[in-house]
């Protein structure tokens, strides 16, 4: 057996086989991305129980899911800040462990006022993930590994979201969706008790990393160390930057339909439909043999919803995969990563809208399910490019990124909820604006140079 040496000496690293080490902080990226989701999505799934006990209208449902919304967007920033000054294993403890205790008291509010404010808090937490996950990663994993660790953590992250419909018709099944909320908190907690005993933020410091696995990562010394002096007037008239937050905001805006009003949609619009499509048939009736008719329609609708996650957690895993095999072939990154964005915004505005024409529940949810699966081609492309711009910035930059997303992110379900109520619930106008604001991003892909970090354009 190859000993593990804690020299960093070239000539002693060129001898060994490196170890992996690196990968299981990809997969602590992996576990805490589906968490998330599953923390997040869950009250997608749990609203028309929560609204019909607390007596919500359609604008004040939109109100609370862009709540979160909101929170997340305006402590992205602060804490990427954070995570660069102090380091991602401090920052993703506390985090986790508030957005947690904020999960679980979704279960204790009693109006719509108390909900809001939950639901505010819940998401500064979950603000910090990502930002955070993506330092450890430019620090844990050389640039040739980004690009794919990104897209396996985000196809984790949307498949997670992907069955969490039906955990949270399986939880419910069993008690109500007050304790469901509490069940959900006790999975971050576990989460950060493994993740503080195992996880450091330099892998010098961590006994599993040999001198060959250091060799491999020995460009990242410069992102390990605290840096709280972040470029802001740099980042701030940065074209690539403004672009990049553009388009985040345009895939935010649509994406978060998925994990907001889509459940309530097939409940009102589609509800009625799934017999006649033969497949949906089917399950109804091998499924009104085992449950109860309320029961079926909820476990359909369950399934129905997560077609979109799943599939999008698919286009992550495919751009990460042909991303990677086209620049080992030599392509040009820039021209990779705006092919993804232009091709994936493109197809997710057109088939958004086609879904919604589309008489037969399930082509329905399988074409907005591609849509969600365009919408993912630019998310390791989009994450990529803040490790390779942010550098040992990464943190507040992929937050920056993020911050305008969820700006989109609050401002989707706002809108549709205002849009239901303000037109006797026509779902067609709520479809037609995320379209449009889908191809907008597209546009904004051209303008975005994903390789020259920011500290050089500092430098200049």
């Amino acid at each position: 057996m190859t000993p593990v040496t804690r020299s960093g000496d070239p000539a002693s690293a060129a001898q060994m086989k490196p170890s992996r080490t690196r990968y299981w902080v990809l997969a602590f990226a992996i576990i805490l991305a589906v968490i998330q989701y599953i923390d997040r999505v869950a009250i997608s799934q749990a609203m028309p129980e929560i609204a019909g006990e607390l007596k919500l209208s359609d604008a004040q449902k939109g109100a609370v899911f862009s709540a979160f919304g909101l929170a997340y967007a305006l402590f992205e920033i602060p804490t990427g800040w954070l995570g660069d000054k102090i380091g991602a294993r401090k920052v993703l403890a506390r985090v986790v462990l508030w957005w947690s205790f904020f999960t679980a008291a979704t279960g204790w509010v009693g109006s719509y006022v108390s909900l809001l404010i939950t639901r505010f808090l819940f998401g500064a937490g979950e603000a910090g993930c990502f930002p955070n996950l993506t330092k450890a990663l430019s620090t844990w994993l050389p640039k040739n590994e980004r690009t794919r660790a990104q897209a396996i953590m985000w196809m984790g992250a949307r498949w997670g979201g992907a069955f969490t419909p039906l955990l949270v018709v399986a939880v419910m099944a069993f008690m109500s969706w007050r304790w469901a909320f509490h069940v959900f908190a006790l999975l971050g907690v576990i989460w950060t008790v493994v993740f503080l005993w195992w996880f450091r933020d330099n892998p010098r410091d961590h006994k599993g990393v040999n001198a060959a696995e250091l060799e491999l990562l020995k460009e990242n010394e410069s992102n390990v160390e605290g840096h709280g002096n972040v470029p802001w007037r740099k980042l701030v008239t940065s074209p690539t930057m403004w672009m990049l937050w553009a388009q985040y905001f345009c895939l935010s805006y649509g994406w978060y339909f998925y994990i907001t009003w889509l459940p309530t949609y097939l409940k009102d619009v589609r509800g009625l439909e799934f017999k006649s499509n033969v497949v949906m048939k089917w399950l109804a009736d091998v499924l009104e043999g085992m449950l109860s008719p309320e029961m079926t329609l909820k476990v359909l609708s369950a399934a129905l919803a997560g077609i979109p996650l799943l599939f999008g957690g698919f286009g992550s895993l495919t751009a990460g995969i042909m991303s990677t095999h086209w620049l080992a072939r030599g392509a040009k990154v820039v021209k990779v990563r705006r092919l993804f964005g232009c091709l994936g915004f493109t197809g997710a505005a057109g088939l958004l809208m086609l879904s919604f024409y589309i008489a037969d529940p399930l082509l329905a949810m399988l074409a907005m399910g591609m849509a969600s699966f365009c919408n993912d081609l630019t998310m390791p492309g989009s994450w990529s490019t803040c490790m390779d711009v942010g550098g040992k910035y990464a943190g507040t930059v992929s937050g920056s990124m993020n911050m305008m997303g969820n700006f989109g992110g609050m401002a989707g379900p706002l809108v549709v909820g205002l849009v239901l109520s303000w037109t006797n619930k026509d779902w067609q106008l709520a479809f037609a604006i995320s379209s449009v604001i889908y191809f907008l991003g597209a546009i904004f892909w051209l303008f975005i140079d994903p390789v020259t970090p920011l500290e050089k354009t500092a430098e200049a």
